[in-house]
């Protein structure tokens, strides 16, 4: 597996600001209230930032050599899948908070202020998702061998 790519994650916070976007301006063109996340969307998105990490934790100890006994491979593989799917998650739920958020505060009648407080406790949590999967998946990722043919040596990794 692949380590997530940055532009992959802009990418993924263009779309979900542009879809946070047009479901805010589609609601009010049609007259009905805006979305406002719940703070427990907020509240769930970073404890399973938190929790993601702490399900990569036994994989960093073996990595590192500080463990006594194997992790299970399939645990692994679960751990790091979960991590990429968390920083995914993290960075679209995010990116549209973030649109949500920019679309009560352009408006011309100023919104409550726990309207705005809950999209940006919901912003924060997405960024809170995404650093959480992003450091557990750099902690599930083995460091490269010496017997690795795909790294040159020092005096050529210029080439």
């Amino acid at each position: 597996m692949t380590r997530t790519r940055p532009s992959i994650l802009l990418l993924l916070a263009v779309l979900g600001g542009g879809a946070g976007w047009f479901m805010e301006t589609a609601l009010v063109a049609s007259g009905r209230p805006t979305f406002i996340p719940p703070i427990t969307l907020a509240a769930a998105l970073a404890l399973i930032g938190v929790i993601v990490v702490l399900l990569a934790l036994p994989v960093y100890r073996v990595v590192r050599g500080t463990a006594k006994t194997r992790v299970d491979p399939f645990y692994a593989t679960r751990a790091v899948v979960l991590a990429k799917a968390s920083s995914l998650t993290g960075t679209l739920l995010g990116g549209a908070a973030l649109a949500v958020t920019i679309f009560l505060l352009t408006r011309s009648v100023i919104p409550p202020v726990g309207s705005v407080a809950l999209a940006v406790a919901t912003t924060v949590a997405g960024v809170v998702l995404l650093a959480g999967g992003l450091i557990a998946e750099k902690m599930c990722t083995l460091p490269p061998s010496d017997d690795d043919p795909n790294i040159l040596p020092a005096s050529q990794d210029h080439v």
